[in-house]
């Protein structure tokens, strides 16, 4: 089980390893945008939140919370992600240091850049809001102080993998932030991505290089 799916990014990568793989995500648009690229047929998504997924009790091996659990209430989400796994079951929560390092330090820079206003708007639109982010640097301290966990650890990691120009735009229009923006009428060119845009297509050229990605993962052992 994925929470926070969002696109589908996240839950993919579980289709070779899991016999059946569900993204919970309580945004439509997001929802239908990952069924709409999902071609695998042991993935799903449905709709619900990390606090009431509506799945049975004990339905999961392992919960996954992919650069979203920032935005969820963590004592009932710990409450429900307790209820939803198998005894022995494990809940991996993970941060990327985000973006993957592509090797063309420009185009990280370029990157940095460009979220960098977008998040400073996507913040203001929250506070307006009154949505509320937690502070990741304490998801660990929370996750053992919940009580719903045998056994809590972080650990480090990394793996590569081929990327492009194409999948670098592709992975900052998929982040949350962006996404609202676009739907609340701003447009790209006056969020700079068309700027990172062509930036990317100049600096990473057409062909793919072996891009790092590293990984703060949070787990708890139920």
């Amino acid at each position: 089980m994925d929470l926070g799916s969002g696109t589908g990014l996240s839950t993919r990568y579980w289709a070779d390893t899991a016999e059946q793989v569900t993204g919970i995500e309580p945004n439509e648009d997001m929802r239908r945008r990952a069924s709409t690229i999902t071609t695998e047929a042991n993935v799903e998504y449905r709709k619900g939140t990390s606090s009431e997924t509506g799945l049975p009790d004990q339905a999961a091996d392992i919960v996954t919370c992919a650069q979203s659990l920032h935005w969820m209430e963590p004592a009932s989400t710990f409450a429900e992600v307790a209820r939803i796994l198998r005894p022995g079951g494990v809940f991996a929560a993970y941060d990327f240091d985000w973006p993957p390092t592509t090797g063309v330090w420009r185009a990280d820079q370029a990157y940095h850049e460009c979220m960098q206003g977008i998040s400073e708007l996507d913040d203001k639109m929250s506070r307006e809001k009154r949505v509320r982010k937690w502070d990741k640097e304490e998801h660990l301290r929370r996750m053992a102080e919940s009580k719903r966990f045998r056994y809590t650890k972080e650990v480090v990691v990394h793996h590569t993998e081929d990327g492009d120009a194409e999948r670098f735009i592709g992975l900052l229009l998929s982040q949350g932030g962006v996404r609202t923006l676009l739907r609340a009428g701003r447009s790209e060119e006056a969020l700079g991505i068309t700027a990172f845009r062509n930036a990317c297509y100049d600096l990473l050229g057409s062909g793919k290089r072996t891009w790092y990605w590293s990984a703060r993962v949070r787990i708890g052992v139920k």
